[in-house]
């Protein structure tokens, strides 16, 4: 099946999504974490722990974090876990840079390993994992089926699913607001920060296309998952999808 966000591409129509987001993310890795945090007011990471505190139940003792990024969901989650091991994947060695720079200043004892993946063609062996999780980085996927049904690959059966993702509010006034914030402030901001003009038009495009809500939900359940559950935060700005397998 093909969604809405999978066509919509940082650069161009002609090369693969997958390489332009690897080139996107090389670029602005240096100033991501800042403009993450400004453009969320910081509420993002309140969203990350909540997302990390339904794992604890039951306790995973090896993780896999998906589109892991400059490594602060990865972080968050080994300290607040205590797993035995967590591996953080990404396209971009610019992001995994900034990763490895954070481990060693922030949490060098940490059981973290850092490597270069694509999620949809994991190297790792059938239910190697507890638990997997994506923070704000799946609508990047170049095909939403195929790294889903990579991670259920990855994990054991009953191990655990957790999807954090920035959602488009649908009602008023938070609609009307998030359309100036993600239309005129977000772009506006991430081209005077991080000197890409595009990457910071691209990302809005990719929350409102992105299936949300019980699509998003009806989607994990097509794939294989089941007890799909979501929870919407902040009056829908972002959505939390838990599953197992």
């Amino acid at each position: 099946m093909t969604y809405k966000q999978e066509t919509i591409k940082p650069y161009n129509d002609n090369e693969a999504k997958g390489k332009q987001v690897e080139q996107m993310f090389d670029n602005i890795a240096p100033s991501y974490d800042l403009l993450n945090h400004t453009l969320s007011f910081g509420i993002d990471r309140r969203w990350r722990r909540t997302a990390i505190e339904s794992l604890m139940p039951y306790a995973p003792k090896r993780v896999l974090d998906v589109a892991t990024g400059t490594g602060d969901f990865a972080l968050l989650a080994a300290q607040m876990l205590q797993p035995e091991s967590l591996v953080g994947i990404d396209l971009s060695d610019g992001m995994l840079q900034v990763a490895r720079e954070k481990l060693k200043t922030q949490g060098e004892a940490l059981p973290i390993t850092f490597a270069k993946e694509d999620c949809l063609h994991l190297s790792f062996p059938d239910n190697s994992f507890d638990a997997v999780t994506v923070a704000y980085g799946i609508r990047n996927f170049e095909d939403l089926d195929k790294g889903l049904g990579e991670m259920l690959r990855v994990l054991r059966p009953g191990g655990r699913l957790v999807i954090i993702e920035l959602t488009a509010p649908a009602r008023f006034p938070m609609k009307q607001g998030f359309w100036l914030y993600s239309h005129v402030l977000m772009p506006t901001v991430g081209r005077i920060i991080s000197h890409d003009k595009k990457a910071y038009s691209y990302l809005p495009a990719t929350m409102e296309a992105f299936p949300q809500g019980e699509v998003m939900a009806d989607t994990l359940r097509r794939v294989g998952y089941r007890d799909v559950v979501f929870r919407r935060f902040t009056f829908g700005l972002s959505t939390l999808y838990t599953a197992c397998k």
